[in-house]
């Protein structure tokens, strides 16, 4: 692993000579750390406590990590050598690296999580998968091209200053994304339940999560809509009984507003239940539990797969006037429906769920088929113009990514005079 060509001044030096291994052990008491591929090697206190790992009661076991220290992790095949500017102990599997007297760790933070490095890595990978190690007595025998103490810090200086720009645009662009979804949220939210009438004349409804409509609407709850079906049960055990092997959704299947036909696994259904589960074109899905936000979300069945029945995690709502199907499936992601589910919900450590009842008296608010068709297509053209717009910034942060990459793998490769670069001026990028 080296450049083929190195600029003035820099030379190709062994990673032996630039790191060596550091093993010590016997600190029980010191901070345990966790490497992360985000934000380097950090206390696990700062760690949301789903993220951390399971820690073993002998921590002398642990090997010393010093501020200015790398670390190989298991991930580091695919995210490069991590920083660590915290003392503390860290999981014995893996590798820590100490910096020799000539190493900028400014200049390396960014070398050692550069794609060009990376990609260098796959030659020492072993194992399998998740566990894919790479074994520091095969990578020390590599070069790396250096340059000077000094130019790795001006290096250093400049990538840290371009990266938290690049950083900072992202950022800012991650923000307009989720302005945007929240934006069309609300607006057909809005639009479902109250209409599309500034000056509508409104009336109180019955229903708390649909507390005004306007007065020419009704409220309807859903059992009058249309039968709430239950699916069939994973491994329910059909004895002597003829079986079939049939496609069927599960929750992960189920999102909000289109189904998810990624991975579409079978189920063994007895022949005399298949008419009983099987999905029909227009049946509305809705999930029966998983986190508050999905409790309920729906989605409209437009027979993908045929023949195709559900599990008893996902409910399928067969309406007796299938062209409400659409109508039905928006509302249950409106704020008036989440809340209804939210409020009924039965709540576990990690999940809620809601039951067959439940769904079937959701209120839904029903304005006159006309009016009912304008707004559906008012809420079509609003989210085409949103998913659009979400597909240009989309467009926007993967490119400005590409190029926070390839400055990076440019300047620490020596590819880019960092000072001729600077002196001719940048390049707009955004």
């Amino acid at each position: 692993m080296m450049v083929t060509m190195l600029r003035n001044r820099w030379k190709p030096e062994r990673i032996r000579y630039l790191f060596s291994e550091r093993n010590e052990k016997g600190h029980p008491n010191a901070e345990p750390l966790a490497a992360t591929q985000h934000a380097g090697v950090v206390p696990k206190s700062l760690l949301d406590f789903k993220t951390m790992e399971a820690v073993t009661s002998d921590l002398g076991i642990f090997k010393l990590v010093e501020p200015g220290d790398f670390v190989i992790s298991l991930r580091s095949f695919e995210g490069g050598l991590e920083y660590s500017a915290y003392r503390g102990i860290l999981s014995p599997a893996y590798t820590v690296l100490r910096p020799s007297a000539n190493v900028y760790a400014g200049f390396f933070k960014h070398l050692l999580k550069s794609d060009w490095f990376v990609q260098g890595l796959a030659k020492h990978k072993k194992g399998i998968r998740d566990g894919q190690a790479v074994p520091f007595a095969t990578l020390q025998d590599d070069y790396l091209g250096v340059p000077p103490r000094e130019e790795q810090e001006r290096i250093a200086n400049f990538l840290d200053e371009k990266t938290t720009r690049i950083d900072a645009l992202i950022s800012e662009k991650e923000a307009l994304l989720v302005s945007l979804n929240e934006h069309q949220y609300s607006y057909a939210s809005h639009l479902i339940c109250r209409g599309m009438e500034p000056g509508a004349t409104l009336q109180t409804t019955s229903f708390p999560e649909i507390s005004e409509i306007p007065k020419h609407w009704s409220v309807k709850r859903l059992k009058f809509l249309g039968e709430v079906r239950s699916g069939i049960a994973k491994g329910k055990d059909h004895g002597e009984k003829d079986t079939v092997h049939l496609p069927y959704l599960r929750m992960a299947n189920v999102q909000d507003g289109y189904v998810d036909l990624t991975e579409v696994l079978e189920i063994e259904v007895g022949t005399h239940e298949v008419e009983r589960f099987l999905l029909k074109r227009g049946d509305v899905l809705m999930n029966e539990g998983g986190d508050n936000d999905k409790l309920g979300r729906g989605t409209v069945w437009q027979g993908q797969i045929e023949p195709c029945v559900h599990q008893n995690h996902v409910f399928a709502v067969r309406l007796f006037d299938t062209s409400l199907a659409e109508w039905v499936a928006r509302f249950t992601s409106t704020d008036a429906a989440r809340t209804y589910f939210f409020l009924r919900s039965k709540q576990s450590t990690n999940l809620a769920s809601i039951n067959q009842t439940n769904v079937r008296e959701l209120p839904i608010p029903m304005p006159p088929e006309k009016e009912r068709e304008a707004i559906l297509d008012e809420v079509r053209r609003s989210a085409s113009a949103t998913e659009q717009l979400i597909a240009h910034v989309r467009e926007h942060i993967d490119r400005l990514r590409e190029y926070r990459s390839s400055i990076i793998s440019a300047a620490v490769t020596g590819q880019l005079d960092i000072n001729a670069y600077q002196a001719s001026g940048e390049v707009a990028v955004v």
